[in-house]
């Protein structure tokens, strides 16, 4: 199991990074995350939602995704209150003190999808969640030294030293932590390492010595991490690309499936732009996105506060051209309802009135993975969403999925949405969108290709950087049930 030392150290791209590798070596890899807090999440084959890393981590593994990956996936909605999914499926929404009551009860559920995760494979790549030394949270802990403890695994522990303080947090978790979770630890993983490594072997010799954990390796910066999908909200500051197609996506408060834009971020004609709160979106874009959002009430609120709203008309009335995805699509209607009150308040808002379709927030959630055609090209992804939308301009769908119209299309065309997300990962779908933006264009990457070499090189750079066979040999033996 890869601990933290904190939050965003690099333990997804590193467990990511060590499927492709031991999977290269000949062995069954799997992985796995008892627990994990993200709006960017994927649909299974097996009917369930579990987190978007885990999904490019069953790639890695040349496997499809299941739901037992991760069991328990929370989706914040509030900055308190989350929904709660479970073995793929959501049993409801719960506060943080509800939940923190709520965890004893799902760890044999995560202790199940860990004993079927296990069948059949050589190695279980684990990954925690946030900090190791959690301390105020571990009475009832299943992400980090709870699910180990239980579990009876071996845990590494990573640190990021591209933040600062690396020393700190290693030999601070070590003084924090009970003797049994110490000895749980048996070595350590400094990652995002820049400069001279000679300069900090000193200081990997300090740790070892004064935490008795075992040195297994120094990462170097890996550069084209940014080209695979990443489920922090924080990797979307800033600007992507200087290429003279320009693409803003507004930053929501609960963005969700923010992966969407990597194949956009990957082509090296566009600027892809996140615009955060308290900026406006700016004039002369090509293309505005709304994105999808774990709350679209909430969120559209959220967009109207930042004055967007009024900057969007405006980019529209100069010609400009809208595309909303799952939740951004729902927000471009002329209202979003939610009779049931599943969002929050039982309440029907007004829309941003830029197409003719109108949303209720009713019925089953929608979770399937599905194929079609858009812009009469082919595409595939998968929809993952509340509600039902149904208006005039929906004769004029933008994706034909499994046979049936998804999405709508503006009279003038300049407005569409749908309920796809994935779409951009399909490379003539994008390659004609982005042609209708910029006429002429003759770019032609392959997506999906570019996500394989990444993760190959990836592997790579951990062959060369950590004693793989060190940490193999720290792994236990799969229980026997």
């Amino acid at each position: 199991m890869f601990q933290g030392t904190g939050s965003d150290v690099g333990k997804s791209l590193l467990v990511a990074g060590l499927c492709r590798a031991f999977s290269l070596r000949g062995l069954k890899v799997a992985p796995f995350k008892p627990q994990n807090m993200s709006n960017n999440a994927a649909v299974t084959a097996d009917g369930g939602e579990i987190g978007r890393a885990q999904a490019l981590q069953a790639r890695a593994c040349g496997i499809a995704p299941s739901l037992h990956m991760n069991p328990v996936l929370l989706k914040p909605q509030t900055d308190v209150g989350a929904q709660v999914v479970v073995q793929g499926k959501v049993i409801g929404n719960a506060g943080a003190r509800d939940y923190h009551a709520l965890k004893p009860s799902l760890l044999p559920k995560v202790l199940d999808s860990f004993r079927l995760m296990g069948e059949g494979r050589d190695l279980l790549l684990i990954e925690g969640a946030g900090s190791a030394a959690e301390v105020n949270l571990r009475s009832a802990d299943i992400a980090n030294m709870g699910f180990a403890e239980a579990a009876d695994v071996p845990v590494v522990l990573v640190a990021d030293i591209d933040r600062g303080g690396v020393i700190a947090s290693l030999i601070g978790t070590h003084a924090l932590l009970p003797e049994a979770e110490r000895q749980r630890i048996k070595g350590f993983i400094v990652n995002k390492f820049r400069g001279d490594p000679a300069l900090f072997l000193p200081a990997m010799a300090m740790i070892e010595a004064r935490t008795g954990w075992k040195a297994l390796g120094l990462i170097p910066w890996f550069p084209e991490a940014a080209r695979l999908p990443a489920e922090d909200a924080a990797s979307l500051r800033g600007q992507k690309g200087e290429g003279r197609i320009h693409i803003v996506v507004p930053q929501l408060s609960r963005i969700a499936n923010f992966d969407d834009f990597d194949p956009l971020a990957a082509e090296p004609d566009v600027s892809l732009e996140f615009i955060p709160p308290g900026r406006p979106l700016p004039a002369g874009a090509d293309l505005v996105i709304l994105p999808g959002s774990k709350s679209t009430i909430a969120d559209l609120a959220f967009f109207r506060a930042q004055g967007w709203d009024i900057d969007l008309l405006a980019h529209v009335r100069r010609g400009g051209r809208v595309l909303g995805i799952c939740a951004g699509y729902q927000m471009l209607g002329s209202s979003v309802s939610d009779p049931d009150g599943i969002e929050g308040e039982a309440i029907t808002v007004p829309g941003l009135g830029l197409l003719a379709v109108e949303t209720a927030m009713e019925g089953a959630k929608t979770l399937r993975e599905v194929e079609g055609f858009g812009l009469d090209q082919p595409v595939k992804g998968y929809e993952m969403h509340m509600g039902r939308t149904e208006g005039p301009d929906r004769i004029r769908p933008l994706l034909t999925l499994a046979g049936e119209p998804d999405g709508a299309i503006s009279k003038n065309g300049s407005v569409m949405g749908c309920y796809l997300h994935g779409l951009f990962a399909s490379d003539s779908f994008r390659k004609e969108l982005l042609a209708s933006l910029c006429p002429g264009r003759k770019q032609d990457l392959r997506y999906e290709s570019l996500v394989e070499d990444t993760l190959n090189s990836l592997a790579t750079h951990l062959e060369q950087n950590l004693n793989l066979d060190d940490v193999m040999a720290l792994s236990t033996r799969f229980p026997q049930q």
